[in-house]
């Protein structure tokens, strides 16, 4: 028989892996679980009385775009009692984005009234991160320290793979180079400290924002390369863009309240025939640097 008691459903749901969180028809936070807890960084106290309108989680779309004021799907239920499911990345206390699955659906009083909703999200990432658990024990003696993406070496080693799949199984691959726009004046201006802050936070939502299958990895200073399998040249460009504007929504804490916010630049080339990797490479540097000459906070794809 379940229980009458209404903490023991408040304590079965704090228990959940999965966030939830309830809120008023304005849009007030009512209720707070220690799964949104884990997936956000904010705690209940934090959350309880705010209002959805604050934009704390600064929901995005995959394109960046942004959805607390335009787009909300608790809005839209509330305010027709439909239930509805979406993709969107969060951010994270600390800055970088989540990728998350989000489910939302009305709460009515007993005349069936909509007296608000309930949002249940989870984790986006559990594939990818099965995936990589797959590769720990090789990436293990290949890490970046300070990211904890793959390092150099390990990118280099994949690389020779990808194109030596290319040439035998003809499976094209593109290269992306992202470089963060204006990383010197941070270091220089918010201290060492915020900009290593800043490279893990960048560096998290590139791995989120590509695909299992992809490869991510720091290349060195404040340049990420990203290795992305069985992409034509729109594919390609598409996912360029799509990693430009999903860091666009990167801010990072770097001194007590104060907060950095990110753009990067990339370049991306897919491998032609006949050409070796430190061809594609170098090419996809190139065009790095076109973006960076075109205004930075882009993509330019070959």
């Amino acid at each position: 028989m379940l229980s009458e008691n209404p903490n023991f459903y408040r304590e079965l749901l704090h228990q959940m892996r999965d966030g939830v969180y309830f809120v008023d028809r304005q849009r007030r936070i009512l209720y707070w679980n220690e799964g949104a807890t884990r997936l956000t960084g904010y705690s209940e106290q934090e959350m309880v009385g705010r209002n959805c309108n604050d934009n704390l989680l600064n929901h995005v779309d995959g394109c960046g775009h942004g959805l607390c004021e335009d787009g909300c799907p608790l809005t839209a239920t509330v305010a027709d009692g439909q239930g509805r499911e979406a993709q969107v990345f969060l951010r994270h206390k600390q800055g970088h984005r989540v990728p998350v699955l989000v489910r939302v659906q009305p709460i009515r009083s007993n005349d069936g009234s909509i007296d608000g909703a309930v949002e249940i999200f989870s984790d986006n990432s559990a594939q990818i991160e099965a995936e990589r658990k797959l590769e720990e024990m090789r990436r293990m003696a290949f890490l970046d320290h300070l990211t904890n993406l793959p390092n150099r070496r390990f990118v280099e080693l994949a690389l020779k793979a990808a194109h030596s799949e290319y040439q035998v199984h003809n499976s094209p691959f593109g290269v992306m180079i992202l470089d963060v726009d204006g990383f010197k004046r941070i270091n220089d201006t918010a201290g060492h400290p915020a900009g290593d802050r800043v490279l893990k936070e960048v560096g998290l939502t590139l791995a989120d924002s590509l695909r299992p299958s992809d490869i991510v990895g720091r290349w060195g200073g404040d340049e990420f390369l990203a290795i992305v399998k069985n992409v034509d040249q729109d594919a390609l460009r598409c996912l360029a863009e799509r990693c430009v504007a999903i860091e666009s929504k990167v801010d990072v804490p770097i001194n007590e309240g104060e907060r950095v916010s990110i753009s990067v630049s990339i370049g991306a080339g897919l491998i032609q025939s006949c050409e070796g990797v430190d061809a594609v490479v170098e090419r996809a540097d190139r065009l790095m640097f076109v973006s960076k000459s075109g205004g930075r906070n882009r993509a330019t794809a070959e």
